[in-house]
């Protein structure tokens, strides 16, 4: 029987919600000292998972950026770079994203239709595997656990982050609120509507809340709900 991860969903959000807002650029929600625990999660991670339109959008190189940090990675054994994960239904990925070409292996896991599509996108930049016909959460985690992946850090987007909270998957909540105001309908949000385990009524555990300056830290146990 194989076992699946240790999820952890990681975010940083305005105060009402949002991801970012709609514009061209970027918006950063997260100052140093934050952006600093998220490196500290993903060198504590096996894996980093990252949806593919949040890849196309923010292109990121997706690392453990202190070099204590991998240095200790590498002490304890481990590869110097968490394995980065993406996942596609419909295989439009770009050769030319940052993901591919910074850091340790890369994984695609996508479906049958798709996977011929990715292999000859991208070549030998990442192994890929198809978990069945349909996208399955619960399959994807199960490839994860058959690579070894104990710990996995899951840092969007919005409608990933929804699928898992809605499919009861989450292990921990990680979430950053900036003191930012967005108010944009388009920008993308943390959450969506979605048929949430135990209805609005049930409360997650608290495990956590900090400031780190002017950003307020919460961390949850989804499965805790009561």
């Amino acid at each position: 029987m194989t076992t699946r991860p240790y999820v952890i969903l990681s975010a940083a959000m305005s105060v009402d919600g949002y991801l970012d807002d709609a514009s061209p650029e970027r918006l950063r929600l997260s100052n140093e000292p934050d952006f600093d625990r998220v490196d500290e999660v993903r060198a504590e991670s096996d894996a980093i998972l990252i949806g593919a339109n949040t890849m196309r959008r923010d292109n990121p190189r997706l690392l453990v950026n202190s070099d204590a940090r991998r240095a200790r990675r590498v002490a304890e054994g481990k590869p110097e770079f968490p394995l980065k994960v993406t996942v596609t239904a419909s295989g439009d990925l770009s050769a030319d994203l940052k993901f591919w070409h910074h850091g340790g292996k890369k994984l695609v896991v996508t479906v049958d239709d798709a996977v011929e599509k990715v292999r000859g996108a991208l070549g030998d930049l990442a192994d890929v595997v198809s978990v069945g016909q349909e996208l399955d959460w619960g399959l994807v985690l199960d490839e994860l656990g058959r690579r070894g992946v104990g710990r996995l850090m899951v840092e969007g987007g919005g409608t990933i982050h929804t699928q898992f909270m809605a499919q009861n998957l989450a292990d921990e909540v990680h979430v950053a609120i900036a003191p930012l105001l967005v108010g944009q309908p388009e920008a993308a949000r943390f959450l969506g509507a979605a048929d949430y385990p135990g209805g609005s009524t049930a409360r997650m555990k608290v495990l956590e809340v900090r400031a780190i300056d002017d950003i307020v830290f919460v961390r949850y146990a989804p499965k805790g709900r009561a």
